[in-house]
């Protein structure tokens, strides 16, 4: 077992590029599609034990009012839209790494009774935290 620990770096760095690839293929492979249907979806950090679920969902720049969070069959769904700035609107876009647009990031959830305990938008991340009701 003590000769498997050097090589443990290799085994969190091959963990850390799945994430990654993760990622990248929500965020970008929907950038295709048109009308109503979500253009991204944003990265969520979920912890949790028997009693409770608190997940951080990435929202740079999304305005409280401009989204909309449901519990829906046993998974939690946060939608909304971040629109491009109006002071950036009149110049030519440089570089655009930061998505805009519709978004819509459904996460299951591992029971299905919960309410929503707490709701926090700060520092553009948003943090609920689910109480299981049973």
């Amino acid at each position: 077992m003590r000769q498997a620990l050097p090589h443990a770096w290799l085994l969190a760095e091959a963990i850390e590029w799945l994430q990654g690839a993760g990622r990248l293929q929500r965020q970008f492979f929907q950038l295709g599609r048109s009308g109503d249907l979500p253009l991204w979806e944003p990265p969520v950090d979920m912890f949790g034990n028997e009693q409770a679920i608190c997940l951080l969902i990435a929202l740079p720049g999304v305005a409280a009012e401009r989204m909309d969070v449901r519990l829906e069959q046993q998974a939690v769904v946060v939608r909304g839209e971040r629109s491009l700035a109006g002071h950036f609107a009149a110049g030519t876009i440089l570089q655009l790494e930061i998505p805009y647009g519709r978004f819509e990031r459904r996460v299951p959830l591992p029971y299905d009774d919960y309410r929503v305990a707490d709701m926090v938008l700060q520092d553009g991340c948003l943090r609920l935290t689910l109480e299981r009701m049973s």
